[in-house]
């Protein structure tokens, strides 16, 4: 049996997915579950700062990993507060700092994400300076965390049409995060890190979807030396990777992965002859890959 995250997918969630009824291509009836995606507004103090879609689930979480991956909350800012409405939609972060972002709220531009993620335009400015630690990497926790994430209950097992992100330490998952967008399910990872003051440093971070730019300065901004992913990189992904010395690991399937920066970190531990190859058409694929 696999051991339980401290925070995992929850498939029986009503909210989270819905029944729906169609015809498949014998003409016969068939129910199934799909994903819900909702607006969420996010307030900073008063300020409007952005809407995102998405499944509903952990939103305070989600409002505040949004806001410290947008510089828009400081590592030392004290959250006073956070305020959920569900009924309006409406998630308000307060904190003791005064806070205007008017101008950086303008500046904000459209990424390749999966239900338009958005990054402000001077989100790179935070990655100037940036040293991340020289953590090692073993290759048997690579193997192990593949394995173990491939078969926890998932919304994606259920309904599809999502994207998870786990955040791993060695070879355990410790918070494993979905969502329409893969960016809401990193943020909603960097909220519960910054909420719980949960450092980077000995930390992986594991994704069902592509590795893009937005993803390596996510990332990154969070102190997380390794990003690995079941699917493929965008060169601009990888230039960044390189950039900021972020370990940047793709197509893990079976036996195989591609290592594309940070490889100095890699451990190569494991005897293949014990990591069994995957099946070519595995149930679980890289969503939105």
């Amino acid at each position: 049996m696999p051991r339980t995250p401290h925070i995992f997918p929850d498939p029986a969630n009503p909210r989270l997915t819905r029944a729906v009824e169609g015809i498949d291509h014998t003409g016969t009836r068939q129910q199934i579950r799909v994903v819900e995606e909702r607006p969420l507004t996010i307030f900073l103090n008063a300020q409007e700062i952005v809407t995102a879609m998405t499944i509903g689930d952990y939103p305070e979480y989600l409002a505040l990993g949004f806001l410290r991956n947008q510089g828009m909350l400081r590592a030392d800012d004290e959250v006073t507060g956070i305020e959920h409405d569900e009924e309006l939609e409406v998630v308000v972060v307060r904190t003791t700092r005064k806070t205007s972002y008017e101008e950086k709220v303008k500046k904000k531009t459209r990424t390749s994400g999966c239900a338009v993620g958005t990054v402000f335009g001077d989100m790179m400015e935070g990655l100037e300076g940036l040293a991340l630690p020289p953590a090692e990497l073993r290759t048997s926790w690579l193997y192990a965390l593949a394995h173990e994430i491939n078969t926890l209950p998932s919304l994606y097992l259920e309904a599809g049409a999502i994207h998870g992100t786990v955040l791993c330490r060695q070879d355990r998952p410790l918070i494993y995060m979905e969502d329409v967008g893969r960016h809401n399910a990193v943020d909603k990872v960097a909220g519960w890190m910054f909420r719980h003051d949960v450092g980077g440093a000995d930390k992986m971070l594991y994704t069902t979807g592509r590795l893009t730019s937005e993803m390596v300065i996510k990332t990154a901004q969070m102190g997380i030396p390794v990003l690995a992913s079941r699917s493929g990189f965008t060169a601009w992904g990888v230039e960044i990777a390189r950039q900021v010395g972020l370990t940047l690991i793709g197509r893990m399937r079976g036996q195989r992965f591609i290592c594309l920066s940070g490889e100095e970190r890699l451990v190569r531990d494991a005897d293949l002859a014990h990591v069994p190859e995957e099946p070519r058409r595995h149930h679980r694929k890289g969503a939105g890959a």
